[in-house]
């Protein structure tokens, strides 16, 4: 391998592990780093996705994780979906769904807009979403 690849690798590689080790918010006001680091929904998460679906949200949705209480940051909301399709127009779907869901029957406010990002059965991001920009 050439000095310069051998290099770049470094710096690359340096890079993400000073990355993936800050506590500082990204510049978009998403959280640093992987936001699902397993497959499994957290129990309060679990819980609202149970009433999400209740209310007649989509079936394959089984953790939604809000967090409103980042002083200076927009709200973030944390999918997790048994369906692997990574499509937009599904996304766009469950997303107002979720959204109309969480400010009618939750009573949060969206008003400035949120982030989300949807989680796959295998943990893989499928989704990023800012509606803040």
């Amino acid at each position: 391998m050439g000095r310069g690849i051998a290099l770049t690798l470094t710096v690359v590689t340096c890079a993400a592990a000073l990355t993936a080790c800050t506590d500082a918010p990204s510049p978009t006001g998403f959280p640093p780093g992987p936001t699902a680091p397993s497959t499994a929904a957290p129990p309060e998460a679990a819980a609202l996705a149970d009433r999400y679906r209740e209310a007649g949200g989509d079936a394959d949705v089984y953790g939604i994780e809000p967090n409103f209480k980042r002083e200076g940051y927009p709200p973030y909301i944390v999918v997790h979906t048994r369906n692997p399709d990574s499509g937009d127009a599904l996304f766009k779907k469950q997303a107002a769904s979720i959204t109309s869901f969480l400010t009618s029957k939750e009573g949060l406010t969206l008003g400035g807009g949120y982030l989300m990002d949807v989680y796959g059965p295998d943990g893989r991001l499928l989704h990023r979403w800012d509606t803040t920009v």
